[in-house]
């Protein structure tokens, strides 16, 4: 239920939104930075205040599967079956897109990436609207992304009109992303909603890779990206004060943290961890990397991008 003070500054918000500014707003997965779909240069401000190359494509937000299929050019039966199972919910799906959307928003490509988040907050905003919302995660480019508006507010400040504090986010990790574009369905992000997940509803899925040069075909593929400013380590450094994050094996270190085995919670709360660690002037973090199973492919995908390798 959004309470009378948070229905105002939802009110706010969508006005601001109409307007062309920047508003951050609460998803179910993480804190996106939010402008009108349709509106070319207020979707190039969300570029200049991340310093997100233009080579890398927005996620819209949309209210509804009924507005998602409004921005589509092909509505396939595999997206009607994956929306109607997974929406709202974590899970973007890249069709071909209707020339409504700006080529900014798409980075040039023919496809959109689209969503129907679950978050009420989300939901109030994108209906007050009466618009799609174009939003990456609200950070600087390539770094931790937030889940909490005070996340927000550390990493974008005053560069932003407004920011709608919906609480810590649940999912904690980005949206699955599938691309439908094509002959064979692939998958270009993980997220908690794994590939077997996806494969039962629709059959055969593929894994994409990132091209070597060009746009990319979804966020989330560039070899560095949701890091911390702290070094982050997959294995145990030589030297140096550190923290580390351990399921099975405590390491030794001046901050241990042992993580939760179930990975929707390990996920929910990975990212609020980083965050404070971050801030506490560490030389390094090291994270023991979860089991190479289904259900952890989004985290270890997560943790793999954010180490570099």
């Amino acid at each position: 239920m959004i309470s009378p003070s948070n229905a105002e500054s939802i009110r706010r918000a969508a006005a601001l939104i109409r307007e062309g500014k920047l508003v951050a707003f609460p998803t179910e997965t993480v804190y996106g930075l939010g402008a009108n779909a349709l509106d070319a240069q207020a979707v190039e401000k969300i570029f200049r205040v991340k310093g997100r190359p233009s080579t890398s494509p927005l996620i819209v937000h949309v209210a509804s599967h009924q507005a998602a299929r409004g921005l589509a050019a092909v509505w396939p039966e595999s997206a009607l079956k994956l929306s109607y199972r997974f929406w709202p919910g974590p899970l973007t799906l890249v069709l071909p897109k209707r020339d409504c959307i700006p080529a900014v928003v798409t980075a040039g490509l023919p496809t959109v990436g689209l969503r129907v988040p679950v978050n009420p907050v989300a939901l109030a905003l994108l209906a007050e609207a009466g618009v799609p919302i174009a939003a990456p995660s609200a950070n600087r480019f390539s770094e931790l992304s937030p889940t909490t508006a005070e996340h927000v507010r550390h990493s974008l400040g005053a560069e932003i009109d407004l920011i709608l504090d919906g609480g810590p986010t649940e999912v904690g990790i980005e949206s699955t992303v599938v691309s439908l574009a094509g002959p064979v369905p692939l998958l270009l992000r993980p997220g908690m909603i794994s590939e077997a997940q996806i494969a039962d509803v629709i059959g055969e899925i593929r894994v994409a890779q990132a091209p070597a040069q060009g746009p990319h075909s979804s966020p989330g593929m560039h070899a560095k990206h949701y890091s911390p400013r702290t070094p982050l380590f997959l294995t145990l450094p030589p030297s140096g004060r550190g923290a580390c994050l351990w399921l099975s094996h405590e390491a030794p270190a001046a901050k241990s943290i042992r993580m939760p085995a179930d990975p929707a919670h390990y996920a929910a709360l990975l990212y609020q961890i980083l965050h404070t660690l971050d801030g506490e002037g560490f030389d390094w973090i090291a994270v023991e990397l979860p089991p190479d199973s289904a259900e952890w492919t989004g985290v270890r995908d997560r943790l793999r991008r954010a180490a570099a390798i």
